[in-house]
């Protein structure tokens, strides 16, 4: 039996290229990327817990380092499946009391994930949330429905022509071109085949109605200036989450773990405090 949960354990972390960091005692705390990134995106973030918190890092399969080989595109056609391997990797390294902190659709997978399993959870930090990027109706998402679209064809013509257009429009800060080329090289490190699939999955996913499902409490981190998730879409995610709370950082963009890592690192350790 010891042997099957060290071998199931194996497998779990090279399929999520997994790794636990920091102090061995400190209450575990997951950083979960989002579409086009790796876990390198929490390179400025992650340190600051390793003294105090056991730090969870790893990569959603097809992203970064993970097993290339064990994407299924029935099991990652949609967000569950990512959630499920969430769900999995606290399993097999008997994690609970955990904080998760997902970046915009990955805070989405967290909150999948902590609806189903929702002992395993002590709190969701989610950063840039959406749980749906087209207008409807009265819901403003950000998107018509077209350009959704339009974004996901271009995408499917040309993916480093698209990366290089479009990273620096989700980074933001068009003063510090240097953020924009550094998502434009993580875009290009991702599989184009396994990039368009999870772009589809993600941009025209719907999980408006799990919201009201969660019991975990939760902390909304949101820039002042997102066009990927604007203000109105982090507004409605914490008016839908029972026992929530939004905080509206004085950063811009779609990745502050990347363009302000010191105000997302303060922000999160006031709340755990």
């Amino acid at each position: 039996m010891e042997a099957s949960s060290t071998r199931e354990k194996i497998d779990v972390a090279r399929r999520n290229n997994v790794n636990l960091l920091g102090n061995p005692a400190g209450r575990p705390t997951m950083f979960a990327h989002g579409f086009g990134c790796s876990q390198e995106a929490w390179r400025d973030v992650a340190p600051e817990f390793l003294d105090d918190y056991l730090v969870v890092l790893f990569d959603h399969v097809g992203a970064g380092h993970s097993d290339l080989a064990a994407y299924d595109h029935g099991k990652y056609d949609s967000l569950h499946g990512y959630a499920d391997d969430v769900r999995e990797i606290l399993e097999t390294h008997d994690l609970r009391d955990v904080v998760f902190v997902g970046h915009s659709v990955s805070a989405i997978i967290g909150v999948l994930a902590a609806i189903r399993d929702p002992a395993r959870f002590a709190q969701l930090v989610l950063v840039g949330p959406s749980p749906r990027y087209v207008n409807d109706n009265d819901y403003v998402g950000g998107f018509e429905r077209h350009d959704i679209d339009s974004f996901l064809e271009a995408l499917d013509a040309n993916y480093l022509g698209w990366s290089s257009a479009m990273a620096p429009v989700m980074m933001g800060n068009p003063d510090r071109p240097e953020l924009g080329e550094a998502l434009t090289d993580s875009f290009c490190r991702t599989d184009p085949a396994i990039a368009r699939h999870f772009a589809r999955v993600t941009f025209l996913s719907d999980n408006r109605a799990d919201l009201r499902k969660v019991s975990t409490p939760t902390l909304i981190l949101q820039s002042s200036d997102d066009v990927i998730a604007p203000l109105a879409v982090g507004a409605f995610v914490h008016r839908e989450i029972p026992n929530s709370e939004l905080v509206v950082l004085t950063s811009t963009g779609h990745l502050p773990g990347l363009s302000s890592p010191d105000e997302l690192v303060r922000t999160i350790k006031a709340q755990l405090s």
